[in-house]
């Protein structure tokens, strides 16, 4: 009896464990596939001004004016095509966002691959083709704007809202001051404004924008040939900085009584990877590229003349406190009767990885920032080998040939003939 009972037990015991594994087999198989890709969720927003449509796997997905939509469970390596859409007076900027894997950010008809869950923006601005349109950007302070082509002399409107004879001598009225600031976005697209005229000596916060505040951009534009005139917080492209200045430079002459900068006058926030070669001038607090920082200026040079009184400085005026500079450099001569400096006039703040050329300065010494001669400027190791003066990191910059130009780094040099430029630069 027992043993039949034994046989029983076993047999039962048996069949359940061939049953337990195959259930095993069954979810192995069906939760261990390897084959399986990664899903992942792809966030698109459209700004005002245009429209999105987001196509894979032969499905449609559009995104209207300021709406925001998310696509979920796209296969990993999906890629996705996009096309952006601007409506009537609207441009399409660039794609922002996490674009590390898009084709082209600056294209409205491009690709995005699908290697983890991203967001992603399509940036829409209002086009500015002339001198009123540039003139219409005060009517709304916190809009959005690309610049679509050069704006000059003879660009239509001039005369009247631009020249020596507008506004009763003043020339070009500054857009946004402390009490209504620009607070939007100003994308210049690589074009150039020019010949622009203010003398408004009397005045503060002078320059084309004359107070940029939080959240306000203004980027990838060039001011040629200016003439700025103001009394405080005095600069070509901004009096007053409290937002952010970008891949934008700035030629002519700049004078102001103080804190006067041939780029920014005062920079509260932001100014990086831009330059300026404007002479600039007056009395206090005068810098080639910035008069008055209390902000951060990084990766940017001045390279025009710089005279005043005192806190004068080839690159800054005065770094005040919190004001911090890095991976900068000047090179323009500097003049002045007191407290008188090769890169930065003088500094509460922090100066790292920043020199000035002591030769064509004439300034053997700065407040901040390390001083070389010309041969040492023009040398890509002074600014890579960290076992040379001043230099506690490296610059991102690498070495090209006379009209070549290498648009990863930040920054290029032509080694034993040229200064550092940034990459985005024409240099011949």
């Amino acid at each position: 009896m027992k043993a039949i009972l034994s046989s029983r037990k076993h047999h039962y015991v048996k069949r359940v464990s061939i049953f337990l594994i195959m259930v095993a087999l069954i979810a192995g198989m069906m939760g261990c596939d390897d084959d399986a890709s990664p899903l992942y969720d792809l966030t698109i927003y459209s700004t005002l001004g245009g429209s999105v449509t987001a196509t894979f796997d032969e499905e449609e997905t559009v995104i209207g004016p300021g709406k925001t939509q998310t696509i979920s469970d796209i296969s990993a390596g999906t890629v996705v095509a996009l096309v952006a859409e601007p409506q009537e007076d609207y441009g399409f900027v660039k794609w922002t966002g996490d674009v590390g894997t898009i084709t082209n950010v600056n294209a409205a008809s491009t690709n995005i691959t699908m290697n983890a869950t991203y967001s992603i923006t399509a940036n829409f601005a209002l086009e500015i083709w002339d001198w009123y349109d540039l003139h219409a950007i005060r009517d709304n302070l916190g809009g959005s704007y690309c610049l679509m082509n050069d704006l000059v002399s003879t660009t239509a409107n001039y005369t009247e809202l631009v020249s020596a004879t507008a506004n009763d001598g003043k020339g070009w009225q500054p857009i946004g001051n402390s009490t209504n600031p620009f607070t939007g976005s100003f994308y210049g697209q690589g074009y150039e404004i020019g010949d622009l005229f203010i003398n408004r000596p009397e005045e503060d916060e002078v320059g084309l924008f004359g107070f940029v505040d939080e959240p306000g951009l203004i980027e990838n534009v060039g001011l040629v040939n200016a003439t700025v005139t103001g009394y405080e917080y005095v600069g070509g492209l901004v009096g007053n900085n409290d937002g952010i200045v970008s891949n934008s430079y700035s030629t002519g002459r700049v004078t102001g009584y103080k804190r006067v900068g041939g780029l920014v006058g005062w920079n509260q926030h932001t100014v990086s990877n831009s330059y300026s070669t404007a002479g600039v001038g007056r009395t206090r607090s005068v810098g080639g590229l910035v008069g008055y920082n209390t902000g951060t200026v990084s990766n940017s040079y001045s390279s025009g003349s710089v005279s005043g009184f005192w806190y004068v400085g080839g690159l800054v005026g005065t770094n005040h406190w919190g004001g911090t500079v890095s991976n900068c450099y000047s090179s323009g001569s500097v003049t002045g009767e007191t407290i008188v400096s090769g890169l930065v006039g003088i500094n509460y703040g922090s100066v790292e990885n920043s020199f000035w050329d002591t030769q064509t300065s004439t300034q053997p010494e700065s407040a901040g920032g390390t001083g070389k001669i010309t041969a040492e400027m023009q040398n890509i190791a002074t600014f890579t080998d960290t076992e040379m003066e001043g230099l506690d990191e490296p610059w991102d910059i690498i070495a090209v040939a006379l009209g070549v130009t290498n648009t990863t780094p930040t920054w290029n040099i032509v080694d034993g003939q040229t200064y550092p430029f940034l990459s985005w630069e024409s240099v011949s």
